[in-house]
């Protein structure tokens, strides 16, 4: 008897993904495993496995991947202070890459001859995914559904799923859901009326911040310390990176802190318009360059700054695994090991205040930087720096 081929679909247990696995399952001549990577998502484990058994799938696989993502991708990329056309703190983009690389490691494992996802023929991630599983798995077979079945819209999606007897979730307000991404890091929302630019966002899609309005009258104020350019601990007291992170997104978010609405350029060239809440990689970002400020030279941050745009858009396009990404990283790692301290904060109705930057670091010499008469910095030498500088004027 001939054993069935075996797809691995990256699988949300959303109307989507569910949608999907049916229409393998009715396409293909193969057993569908649902393979979902746990990256700190708001999700029901249970809901996840009994949606995937109705549907008749018998291998379902769930992967905590939690602190890989933070201390891997995150915190790399929080060190290059990686930020998408001066907004986008890059939460969906920075997830693919990883969900991509273990999705393939399954489909080695179980022998899979195809992978599949839900991402959508407009948008960027089906480029995340594709690129990740190309690097990790060139000869598997890439199944996009929504790039070659007939259903073109959300409201054909609706019609399958209601033709099919399938639940269909609701949102808030009692409609079909917003097209909703999140993990560890951020919370992204997108479609309905938000593809409206004139329109406002509705305060209820909100899912992690309060509005800064209803935040707190008080501050909250929290210190982050930080080794080796990494986020090691909170208020002196050591965490693993998602309980650090996790702890930064309660705090600011009950402070109204991480919020954007932005119009963003896709890879493909569409402008898309969404809302994302990153509310501990607000916080992240700030304290990162403040403990940066007091650690590092003058040059070595400038070629940071200098290179970041390069950085933040290979990693929104996908590029995560790319030669040129590796080789920004290792500039922007160039001399981390410096990057020692703790930076406190002040949390105040969707404000970021940096209270203190504490450091045992000499580039910062209080010497040299006071007011006071002192003998640690020669200022004979200015005239001729300047005298040097207006000739390069001319050139």
């Amino acid at each position: 008897m001939e054993l069935k081929k075996k797809i691995v679909l990256a699988y949300s247990g959303g109307l989507d993904t569910s949608i999907i696995l049916k229409w393998l399952q009715e396409n293909y001549n193969a057993e569908v495993i649902c393979y979902t990577a746990d990256i700190g998502q708001n999700f029901d484990k249970k809901k996840i496995i009994k949606n995937a058994k109705k549907l008749g799938v018998q291998k379902i696989i769930i992967k905590d991947l939690k602190d890989v993502f933070v201390k891997d991708y995150v915190f790399p990329m929080i060190r290059g202070h990686a930020i998408y056309e001066g907004v986008y703190l890059l939460g969906t983009s920075i997830a693919r890459p990883l969900i991509a690389k273990d999705q393939i490691r399954v489909a080695k494992k179980l022998k899979a001859y195809a992978v599949s996802h839900g991402s959508t023929g407009k948008g960027n991630d089906q480029i995340r995914f594709e690129l990740g599983y190309h690097y990790f798995g060139p000869d598997i077979k890439i199944i996009a559904p929504w790039r070659i079945w007939k259903l073109k819209s959300r409201t054909d999606l609706i019609s399958y799923a209601k033709k099919r007897g399938m639940s269909i979730p609701k949102d808030k307000k009692g409609a079909p859901p917003f097209s909703i991404d999140d993990n560890l890091f951020h919370t992204s929302t997108e479609g309905k009326v938000l593809e409206n630019p004139r329109k406002s966002a509705p305060e209820f899609i909100f899912q992690r911040t309060v509005s800064p309005e209803k935040a707190p009258n008080k501050p909250t104020f929290v210190t982050i310390n930080f080794k080796n350019s990494n986020p090691i601990g909170l208020n002196g007291k050591k965490l693993t990176p998602s309980k650090l992170l996790a702890k930064l997104n309660y705090l600011a978010g009950k402070n109204g802190i991480g919020r954007v609405d932005l119009v963003e350029n896709r890879f493909i060239g569409i402008k898309s318009r969404g809302v994302y809440e990153t509310p501990g990689g607000t916080l992240l970002v700030i304290a990162h360059r403040a403990v940066e400020s007091v650690t590092l030279d003058k040059e070595t941050m400038h070629k940071k700054d200098l290179i970041m745009p390069r950085y933040a858009k290979l990693i929104y396009n996908g590029y995560w695994y790319s030669k040129e990404r590796l080789k920004l990283q290792k500039i922007v790692d160039l001399k981390r090991g410096k990057v020692n301290g703790s930076i406190k904060l002040k949390l105040y109705k969707g404000n970021v205040i940096i209270e203190s930057r504490q450091t045992n670091s000499s580039a910062y010499s209080l010497k040299k930087v006071s007011f006071e008469e002192n003998k640690t910095f020669n200022k004979s030498n200015i005239e001729r720096f300047i005298n040097y500088h207006k000739k390069k004027l001319r050139y």
